[in-house]
């Protein structure tokens, strides 16, 4: 019996029905279609017709196709085909069957993560585009609005130190001088973000801040060494080709009262803010594998306190320095619904930017990075088609492209990655 097997397999011999390795092939991978393995020994056979796609290749064995008479096994390709599909659907069942295994309340707390993840970021997107349609002005202040909730997340963590569930990290002068470059850069983003909103519909704003996604894996890779593989470069392309077709649809996607060079910048500024938020992933990345080196869920609830209260501290002497906070009280005046409205909007703003980043960690530790990765893809139509019924955003066939072709990156990249889950 002849069987034909890969150089990085080694020799395969044969004994009854049973596969035994033997040792390392000595055929060259070029070689490979003419080489076969008899009793541990390689051995060269008649040349066999190049090689073809997988699909062709199963058309060919249906019907007996290629001058070869009707085969009844796979060949290579077809195998290295449906092995990568197989591979992307057994990860997802793994998770799946993962969380199914666990007590009901890690399901009831996993539902409520998810659920927290799905409504809270695009409502803190919906919000950020109701300040300016409603009469809003100020970039300062609805960045202000963002990090202000940053005590929510303290308030869960302080129980967390009362009831013995972990310590507080100790603070050096590296780890300090790390908070207070995030929190920078996180103020800045949050700025680059708050401009963007001023000028583009929120369903058009929430599609190129997927983009967050390829400065994230680029960022990785400079930075802490990442590999980009080939889903992490189709997830790219795909993200990529969706901002140029957004960016080509430009006239039928502008607000009203929004002058071209308006739409630009924040075209750009959105773009800008989505590089910026993938350095700060890969630099926050950095600190966890350089000083903190671990990621229990108290430690990284602590990051997220130590950023967020510098950032805070950032944008609050900005909107000082800029005389905003004086100009609170007339933008709260001419509203449009009034002071209790405009209150409630910034409120709200903290508060649901606060709940969708609590709710994106706590699916990063209860499940894995993968599931994270989809319900991001999924906030991305949710928020589109809730502006669309909210604030009548238009939407052509090109960004309804646009919207598709994001999920598929998304979808793409996190299937691509090995399940980061608590479990392995």
């Amino acid at each position: 019996m002849k069987v034909l097997v890969p150089r990085s397999q080694g020799a395969v011999g044969v004994a009854g029905d049973d596969l035994v390795l033997e040792g390392e092939a000595s055929c060259q991978l070029q070689d490979l279609q003419h080489c076969f393995f008899v009793d541990g020994q390689a051995a060269k056979a008649a040349p066999s017709p190049p090689i073809v796609g997988p699909e062709e290749a199963l058309l060919r064995r249906r019907v007996g196709g290629s001058g070869g008479a009707f085969s009844s096994r796979p060949t290579l390709e077809e195998n290295g085909y449906a092995f990568s599909l197989e591979k992307k659907i057994t990860r997802f069942g793994a998770m799946w069957e993962m969380c199914r295994r666990k007590p009901v309340s890690y399901l009831v707390f996993l539902i409520l993560s998810s659920s927290t993840m799905l409504i809270a970021f695009p409502a803190s997107s919906l919000l950020s585009r109701l300040y300016y349609a409603d009469g809003g002005k100020s970039y300062w202040i609805l960045s202000w609005a963002a990090v202000a909730g940053w005590p929510l997340t303290a308030l869960l963590l302080m129980p967390m130190y009362f009831l013995g569930k972990g310590s507080p990290t100790p603070l050096t002068l590296s780890l300090g001088l790390w908070y207070i470059v995030l929190g920078f850069l996180s103020a800045l983003d949050n700025i680059l973000f708050a401009w963007a909103y001023a000028y583009l519909p929120a369903s058009t704003a929430s599609l190129l801040a997927s983009s967050s996604l390829i400065f994230s894996a680029l960022f990785g890779y400079l930075i802490v060494k990442n590999k980009i593989n080939l889903s992490s470069l189709d997830a790219i392309v795909i993200i990529t080709a969706a901002v140029v077709i957004i960016a080509l649809d430009s006239q039928s996607d502008k607000l009203a009262g929004v002058s071209n060079i308006q739409y630009i910048l924040g075209f750009i500024w959105d773009i800008l803010g989505s590089a910026l938020h993938g350095l700060i992933f890969a630099l926050s990345e950095l600190v966890f594998i350089k000083i903190l080196g671990g990621r229990s869920f108290h430690v990284v609830l602590e990051f997220q306190v130590m950023v967020s209260l510098c950032a805070f501290i950032f944008t609050t002497i900005g909107v000082i320095v800029t005389g905003d906070f004086q100009k609170m009280r007339v933008e709260a005046a001419s509203f449009k619904h009034g002071q209790l409205s405009y209150s409630m909007v910034l409120l709200w703003s903290a508060v649901s930017f606060q709940l969708g980043v609590l709710g994106g960690t706590a699916v990063l530790f209860l499940a894995s990075t993968v599931m994270a990765g989809v319900l991001n893809a999924v906030r991305v139509p949710l928020t589109s088609i809730a502006a669309i019924i909210l604030f009548h955003d238009p939407m052509s066939g090109f960004k309804i492209l646009s919207l598709i072709i994001t999920g598929w990156g998304f979808v793409s990249y996190t299937f691509g990655h090995p399940s980061l889950s608590k479990e392995s």
